[in-house]
């Protein structure tokens, strides 16, 4: 094992850990360390984050469900259209973007620059997400019609099928405010949903991409090692604090991202 796959195996635990501390946001790192520091491919690492993200959700929400925090009504509900829409645009849109997007003279936005790029968009609407303070739910909301839902749904499952990220930052207030579920059960609840879409998404992904399996196995079992540990730690840290300062970090990450690509 080289220095560059070391530091990458590190990377997953360090996500595994984030995802454990916070009870998001670690899977954002997963696409650029693919990237950046193991040299894969935009598309090979959005669809192997998608593998990572939806196995360990599924072990988050495992321990969620225990803390009586995943409400599995809702969130099945809710994972339909999403699903959907991950497994399409991870089969046909992702597939059929053409090589270059558009070229203006010299310069050209080629297919691996447009997905980084929107990538690091949605990391800067997470890292908002993240740094802003939690309101505390007022007076209950009565749920929307079920096809508002079902139209959101489908927005969510694409952007989360381009970007091979979980999306749970868009699912937790989509859940607060669509769902009127509380803030805690609503993160517990959207780790059902991103379980779902993000394997379902990857079955599109078998279908047209190689897979190297023993890499990718490898690289999730460590995540999951950084989940339980970091779920352990959780008990003697302020998850609040830490959810600002990793906010702060994606933020900037996501500045440096479109810095790289566009320079």
């Amino acid at each position: 094992m080289d220095s560059t796959q070391l530091l990458g195996y590190i990377g997953a635990l360090i996500v595994g850990l984030v995802l454990g501390l916070i009870g998001g946001g670690g899977s954002i790192l997963t696409v650029p360390l693919l990237v950046y520091l193991l040299g894969y491919n935009p598309v090979i690492a959005t669809a192997y984050s998608l593998f990572v993200v939806g196995t360990s959700s599924m072990v988050g929400t495992y321990q969620k469900h225990k803390k009586g925090l995943v409400d599995f009504k809702t969130g099945l509900a809710f994972s339909f259209p999403s699903f959907i829409a991950v497994y399409l645009s991870r089969r046909y849109l992702v597939p059929g973007i053409p090589d270059t997007i558009f070229s203006f003279g010299d310069y050209a936005l080629t297919k691996e620059m447009g997905i980084m790029i929107f990538f690091a968009i949605i990391m800067i609407l997470a890292s908002f997400s993240m740094i802003k303070k939690e309101k505390n739910n007022g007076s209950a909301i009565p749920p929307q019609p079920y096809y508002k839902t079902f139209i959101q749904g489908l927005i969510i499952g694409t952007v989360t099928g381009l970007i091979g990220a979980g999306g749970g930052f868009l699912y937790v207030p989509a859940l607060v405010v669509w769902a009127n579920l509380p803030m805690k059960k609503a993160v517990g609840t959207s780790l059902i949903i991103v379980t779902i879409n993000s394997l379902i998404g990857f079955i599109g992904d078998v279908q047209t991409l190689e897979i190297e399996w023993l890499f990718l196995l490898s690289f999730t079992l460590i995540s999951i090692v950084g989940i339980i540990l970091g779920v352990f730690i959780s008990k003697f840290i302020s998850g609040k604090k830490l959810k600002k300062s990793f906010g702060f970090f994606v933020l900037i990450m996501a500045v440096y991202i479109i810095y790289k690509e566009l320079k």
